[in-house]
């Protein structure tokens, strides 16, 4: 197959890593480019970008997400395509600057903020109804259970697409995680707000995580996962956590030398 037959292959697309990406688990956004120019895709990076702004709404700061919304038009609105490696910021994005937006009475923003939310993109839905792919060429020869976020879920409605991924990853073993549906009482400010009732949530997702026998837990949000793998930690459990896109980016050649470095696993 040439470059050119490569389902992404004249698709140029702007990559939002997102800011805990950025601070914390770089290696998700770098799985990102890596898994969409294997499949053909330019992939650029405006450095101008920063936070979506998710959390000053959430906390109801709604004038003072403005400017991270503004700054989001400035890096993204030149693109036709643009991808997030998280269901929660996507979810922001597509939510909730709209009605920032309307709320603030500029009917310019308002404009500006419904084309480039309409084609800002979760990993999974630009892969699956973008390209138009669900086998990525992926290997990961590990037995994984897949936790589905609240965002991705509800917000983003990415739907059956990370299984229709994951269920073409060669050499994998996908287990059906309980109650997956369930929150893993992370929720940004929530679990700092409502600690107790936070740690008790993450203590049944955890509990429901090692009751797969999984060797991965594998999810779409490094936020969630964060929250999760710190519960098994703390419950020495052997279960290691890995984003999405960085077990989609997993080739056999990665496996031929050495056993990935899955830096979504927290120690």
């Amino acid at each position: 197959m040439t470059t050119n037959d490569l389902p992404g292959a004249g698709k140029r697309v702007a990559l939002f890593a997102t800011c805990v990406n950025d601070v914390m688990f770089p290696e998700t956004p770098k799985a990102v480019v890596r898994l969409l120019e294997r499949l053909g895709c330019e992939v650029d990076f405006p450095p101008a970008q920063t936070c979506c702004g998710q959390m000053f709404t959430n906390t109801g700061y709604f004038d003072e997400a403005l400017p991270s919304i503004r700054t989001y038009l400035d890096a993204f609105e030149p693109y036709d395509y643009i991808v997030a490696p998280s269901g929660s910021c996507v979810g922001s994005i597509r939510d909730q600057h709209p009605m920032l937006a309307e709320r603030s009475g500029d009917d310019e923003l308002a404009a500006r903020v419904a084309r480039t939310s309409a084609k800002t993109y979760d990993l999974t839905e630009l892969i699956v109804d973008v390209l138009g792919v669900t086998d990525v060429g992926a290997y990961f020869p590990h037995r994984v259970t897949y936790h589905p976020t609240c965002h991705s879920l509800r917000i983003t409605k990415v739907g059956d697409r990370p299984y229709e991924l994951l269920r073409n990853v060669k050499g994998i073993e996908l287990v059906t995680l309980p109650d997956a549906d369930r929150c893993c009482g992370f929720g940004g400010t929530f679990s700092v707000k409502n600690p107790d009732v936070s740690t008790a949530m993450t203590a049944d997702k955890a509990r429901h995580v090692a009751d797969t026998d999984a060797e991965y837990v594998v999810m779409g949000d490094n936020s969630c996962l964060m929250n999760v793998q710190g519960m098994l930690s703390r419950q020495r459990s052997q279960v290691r956590g890995i984003h999405l896109a960085e077990l989609l980016a997993h080739s056999e050649e990665d496996f031929a030398a050495a056993e990935p470095d899955v830096e979504g696993a927290l120690s």
